[in-house]
């Protein structure tokens, strides 16, 4: 089997997806909005009050990743991915409100993995301990939600040929 590398722009059609495979290499373009623990158990209460989100989750890539403080004359820091298996207990109810696209660090739990499969989603991995070199890929880095949680806010990054690897499709 030959691996692919494709250039998307953000967000991913659904009807690109089952054209991807394991382990293809994808350059993306767009916007990716972050999410770590304390941003997804904020996303889920809102969920559950009907409290409407400035996102709708089919529009957006989530990235469980947390950017670092940038350099003077950079948009950001590193931007290091989380493990993805600390998400996995909110992805049914993520999935739910829309969710197709999620990008983090390492294996999903069976039931997070049958979950993507079923839902027509996608799970992307990017090369855990490569943060500085992942930064060279951000355009613009913003807070965009929660500011009180520090580091665990949420973010919108524009990113450039952003490097990742289907994992789970």
């Amino acid at each position: 089997v030959t691996m692919q590398t494709y250039n998307f722009n953000l967000p991913i059609l659904p009807s690109v997806i089952p054209q991807l495979s394991v382990g293809d290499k994808l350059l993306l373009s767009g916007e990716l909005i972050t999410a770590r623990d304390a941003a997804h158990r904020r996303i889920v209460n809102a969920f559950c009050n009907g409290i409407r989100l400035p996102f709708k989750l089919r529009d957006i890539a989530l990235f469980y990743c947390g950017p670092s403080p940038a350099a003077p004359g950079k948009p950001c820091g590193a931007i290091g991915p989380t493990t993805s298996s600390r998400m996995d207990s909110y992805l049914p109810l993520l999935i739910e409100h829309g969710l197709r696209l999620s990008i983090g660090k390492g294996d999903r739990s069976p039931e997070a993995e049958k979950l993507i499969r079923e839902s027509g989603s996608l799970y992307l991995v990017c090369v855990g301990g490569a943060a500085a070199y992942l930064s060279q890929h951000i355009v613009s880095c913003e807070t965009f939600l929660w500011p009180d949680l520090g580091a665990e806010a949420v973010y919108r990054l524009v990113v450039k040929d952003f490097p990742a690897y289907v994992s789970i499709v």
